[in-house]
C-alpha cells in the first residue's frame, strides 16, 4: 500500500491574518518595558543598591573589554555594595547591535577631549582585540578615555533615573496596599 502524504488543510483564518499594526507593536513594547520596570522594583534590595548596580553596569558596559564587562561589573558591585544581578544585566547596553555606535561615539569623545584629531575609527576592528591592539597607543587611549567619559555620564544618569523609578514604583505599591487594606 503506497504511503500518502498528509498535508494539513489550509484555513482561511491563517491566510487572512493581518500583520500587527503599529499601535499593537507600540503596546507590546510598552508592556515589555512595564514588565521590566516592575521586575526591577520588586527586587528585595534597597533602591540605592539597585541604583548602584545600574550605575556600575552602565559604566562597565561602556568599556571596550569584550567578555570581561560582566566580570568587572560583578566585582565592582560587590566592592561598592550594588545589586549584582542588576549590574550584570545592565552591561548589556553594549551588545552586538550597539558595539559599533557606542564605541565609535566613545572614541570620538576621547579623540576630541585628548586632541587626537588625526585618528580615525576603523569599524572592522571593533570585533577583535588583536586588531584593536595593532592600532596603536593613541587610538587605544582615545577609545578607553572616551568610553570611560561616556560610561561615567551614562552611569550618573542611570543611577538617578533608576533610583527615581524604583522609589516611585515602591511608593505606588505601598499606596495601593494601604488603599486595599482600608476597604
Amino acid at each position: 500500500m503506497p504511503q500518502q502524504s498528509v498535508t494539513p488543510p489550509s484555513s482561511q483564518a491563517d491566510s487572512s491574518r493581518k500583520p500587527p499594526s503599529r499601535r499593537a507593536k507600540y503596546r507590546f513594547g510598552l508592556r515589555t518595558l512595564r514588565y521590566y520596570y516592575y521586575r526591577l522594583a520588586r527586587l528585595r534590595s534597597s533602591a540605592r543598591e539597585i541604583a548602584r548596580g545600574v550605575a556600575i553596569g552602565c559604566f562597565c558596559g561602556c568599556l571596550p573589554l569584550f567578555g570581561f564587562q560582566v566580570i568587572f561589573s560583578l566585582t565592582f558591585a560587590t566592592i561598592f555594595k550594588g545589586q549584582r544581578f542588576v549590574a550584570a544585566a545592565t552591561t548589556w547596553i553594549s551588545n552586538p547591535f550597539t558595539y559599533i555606535p557606542l564605541y565609535a561615539f566613545g572614541f570620538h569623545v576621547g579623540r576630541s577631549l585628548l586632541g587626537y584629531q588625526n585618528l580615525t575609527f576603523p569599524k572592522e576592528a571593533i570585533g577583535s582585540i588583536n586588531l584593536l591592539s595593532e592600532l596603536g597607543g593613541d587610538f587605544l587611549t582615545a577609545l578607553f578615555f572616551g568610553c570611560m567619559v561616556v560610561g561615567s555620564v551614562l552611569s550618573f544618569c542611570g543611577y538617578w533615573g533608576s533610583l527615581y523609578l524604583v522609589q516611585r514604583a515602591r511608593q505606588r505599591k505601598s499606596r495601593r496596599r494601604s488603599r486595599n487594606k482600608r476597604h
